[in-house]
């Protein structure tokens, strides 16, 4: 049963928050997920820092009433898919549980704290006083999906239930479902597993059963059932397919003991120290970004409707691959990559015994590795996304090569034991430096990873051409690039990152709140540098125009961290560091209008472009074998620049830009016609602020209001600036390139409306469709 609304809140600790009978007045209802800090205010001096945004941290209490009687022999726990952090949950003012990791999911057996006579009060703590305890934003409080579940004395414990194909042959495949059964009871008892096994076309596919077997009194069996499935249809990228196994367990009468679905689907994926990465029998480049937990506006507490528009929107680019960076991240994100056809990398620590930040999760790993990593193991193994595991991120102990090759032996055998179907690796932290190719520490991975010098991990390989590389995390540029396209042992890579992240802007200093490092930005718009990538990565044609204000941009090419022809910046920076300069615009609508020189500059897998400037051609240009882009140097003249594809079998396939004159108007268009009421629902809200022609100006400045009428509300607004303190729960927001954002959603079954004006120009009005579920 989810548990969402109903919850009081109160930030702060005021003493006797556990008890049952504890005083509520002054708190406030809230519905879960939840996270406070997003609220802020950001503040130049907030405790946690610039690594996490300069946002607010703190300590802050949730009760709710659980309104469940409890009936005999039945068991009842509450799980909660993440708490931020250092958690404690009390029952009827009983502790059940604590937990430092805010990105492993809990369950609580509570069943003996529950009264019958009067109502069952759950109490939740989560602390984030202790800052910086991370490099990013982490946010506050109870800030993903809980639930009161119920089962009996025998039950299927949590994450006990694994579903993997162990073969596929010809038109057949094998697939084991691996079932823990736990006896909470004080006797024994008889039980037995049913498996149904349905397919994608929702038909059953194959069912089987195990026979009557005693489980033990306060003892845990694992019943495993080989299942044959004839002519599977395999779960690929371009066809996500997914069949459900429907497990119960049964008594000696057939009753129902308690119950699971999983949802899996039917793959082989593998990677080899010579052809990289295979998924279904054919070599696949992952085409991977990294992306942090954060959703932008709505911080740590995701509606899974901000990641579909997010993930849709990388997968359009050609991203093939998701890295969770540097954390598990929430369940219903990976039901989302498996949906999608996305490969993924799950990552479980940024850092084991030594610190990054003074209160990280160093201080608990010696006591918690092992049962926070076969946690996240558990809950995500069933994801046939999921191909990789990472064990962490740029790990500080390799510096101490004996402590680190005890934890990574520590780690290994709880993800082979508890997952034998996938390999392992992590992001090796300048690894010539520490010596963990010579020492062997980088060769106790299945797969080594290393991050950024890519060089650095072929000549890795070039040393042992038995080494499995990947590229865990790498940069934006043709010279990342290169390296791991043209090397078939190369697995693939992973950018930093796929969309701007909250926090971690301890790198540029106040007034940065975030980092602006990804092919999106906050609002899931692409960057300049997306529309460069997907002409690297994207299996359709695509073509991309923009304006390259650098002068003499149309010679040879030079690349860093900003883009092409952008000044290159070092991989780590430790200290505030001033940004680049932006030269890359995808405007033709300069801020000097007299006539000076520019660069058109074109991103295509066109094998030939023709560009034009006011219709009058500039030639046409062949792709180039380096990746580099097509670049034309002409003087300005405001109108219109186009480029065309000239592939003979791309017809008609164009992108063009103009020139802006003042503005007059508020253009809006949404992502969805129709959006749910739930947490989960959401919809995308984009209003342009556009000339008489309907150009976008870049320059506009005006402050634009959302409101809602009707049968919807205002979530909150955006428009991915860097810098921009305005809290995202404010209906104002000034436009960023010429645009901003407003997230909506539902509040019933009805229309709504949403509105968009401001000083001076003419308003926008766009109207949704809202349905209660």
């Amino acid at each position: 049963m989810p548990l969402p609304d109903g919850w009081l809140f109160v930030q702060g600790d005021p003493e006797g928050a556990e008890r049952a009978d504890a005083r509520t007045a002054g708190w406030r209802t809230v519905s879960v997920p939840h996270d406070w800090a997003i609220a802020g205010p950001v503040a130049s001096d907030a405790k946690a820092g610039g690594e996490n945004g300069f946002f607010p941290s703190g300590i802050a209490w949730y009760r709710r009433d659980l309104n469940v009687v409890p009936v005999p022999d039945r068991r009842y726990f509450i799980e909660f898919d993440g708490i931020m952090e250092r958690s404690g949950v009390w029952v009827n003012g009983h502790h059940v549980g604590y937990r430092p990791m805010g990105y492993v999911s809990l369950r609580y057996d509570i069943t003996r704290h529950l009264r019958r006579d009067g109502p069952n009060i759950v109490a939740v703590r989560a602390d984030t006083a202790a800052a910086p305890s991370s490099r990013w934003y982490t946010g506050s409080g109870i800030y993903r999906h809980v639930r009161l579940i119920e089962t009996s004395d025998v039950h299927v414990p949590q994450g006990g239930a694994f579903v993997r194909t162990t073969s596929i042959a010809g038109d057949a495949a094998t697939v084991s479902v691996s079932t823990e059964i736990h006896n909470a009871g004080a006797t024994s008892r008889g039980a037995m597993v049913d498996v149904v096994v349905t397919g994608p076309d929702g038909r059953e596919a194959a069912r089987a059963r195990s026979p009557l077997a005693p489980v033990g009194a306060g003892r845990t069996d694992n019943v495993t059932r080989e299942i044959r499935l004839t002519s599977p249809r395999r779960w690929d990228i371009d066809d996500p397919a997914m069949y459900r196994a429907s497990i119960r367990i049964l008594d000696e009468q057939g009753a129902v003991l308690d119950s699971e679905t999983v949802s899996f689907g039917v793959r082989e994926a593998e990677f080899t120290a010579d052809t990289g990465f295979r998924l279904n029998g054919r070599t696949v480049k992952l085409k991977g970004v990294a992306i942090h937990h954060d959703g932008g506006a709505v911080g740590a507490a995701v509606p899974l409707a901000v990641w579909r528009q997010r993930l849709t929107a990388l997968k359009a680019l050609g991203v093939n691959a998701i890295r969770t960076a540097h954390n598990v991240p929430a369940p219903e994100l990976l039901d989302l990559t498996d949906e999608l056809g996305l490969l993924v990398m799950d990552e479980w620590f940024d850092q084991w015994n030594v610190a990054k930040t003074p209160e990280d999760y160093h201080l608990f790993f010696s006591d918690w590795h092992k049962r926070d990593a076969a946690d996240m193991i558990r809950r995500d193994r069933n994801h046939p996304s999921i191909v990789l595991w990472s064990a962490g991120n740029e790990i500080h102990d390799t510096a101490y090569p004996v402590q680190a090759k005890a934890a990574l032996r520590s780690l290994l055998d709880v993800a082979h034991a508890n997952d034998p179907s996938r390999p392992v690796t992590m992001g090796l932290f300048r690894p010539n430096v520490t010596g963990d190719y010579a020492n062997g520490f980088a060769d106790m991975l299945d797969v080594v990873g290393q991050n950024y010098r890519e060089t650095e991990l072929a000549a890795a390989h070039r040393q042992d051409p038995r080494r499995r590389i990947v590229g865990t995390e790498n940069g934006h540029n043709r010279l990342n690039w290169l390296p791991v396209r043209d090397n078939p042992a190369y697995a693939g890579m992973f950018l930093w990152t796929g969309i701007d992240y909250l926090g971690e802007s301890n790198r540029a200093g106040w007034p940065f709140i975030s980092r602006h490092t990804g092919l999106l930005d906050r609002t899931g718009a692409p960057h300049v540098r997306g529309l460069e990538r997907a002409s690297w990565w994207s299996e359709k044609p695509v073509l991309h125009v923009v304006r390259n204000a650098i002068p003499n941009a149309a010679g040879p090419a030079t690349d860093g961290a900003g883009g092409p022809n952008q000044p290159t910046l070092p991989t780590m920076i430790a200290v505030a560091t001033p940004q680049p300069p932006v030269a890359l615009f995808d405007d033709w609508t300069p801020a000097d209008p007299r006539p000076h020189p520019e660069t058109i500059e074109v991103y295509s897998n066109c094998a030939r472009v023709e560009a034009f400037l006011n219709g009058r051609s500039l030639g046409t240009l062949p792709i180039n074998a380096d990746a580099s882009p097509r670049r034309w140097a002409v003087t300005y003249a405001p109108g219109e620049v186009r480029a065309v594809c000239r592939d003979p079998r791309v017809g008609g396939l164009s992108d063009g830009l103009r020139t802006a004159g003042r503005p007059v108007a508020i253009r809006l268009s949404s992502d969805a016609a129709t959006v749910g009421s739930d947490f989960d629902s959401m919809a995308y809200i984009r209003a342009l602020v556009v000339d008489a022609k309907g150009v976008t100006v870049p320059a506009a400045q005006q402050l634009l209001h959302f409101s809602v009428q009707g049968a919807g509300e205002l979530i909150a607004t955006d428009n991915g600036s860097v810098t921009d303190h305005r809290p995202f729960a404010s209906p104002d927001r000034q436009p960023r390139d010429g645009s901003a954002v407003a997230l909506v959603r539902g509040a019933g079954d009805g229309r709504f409306t949403v509105h968009v004006r401001a000083d001076g120009l003419k308003p926008g009005a766009i109207t949704l469709q809202a349905q209660k579920k």
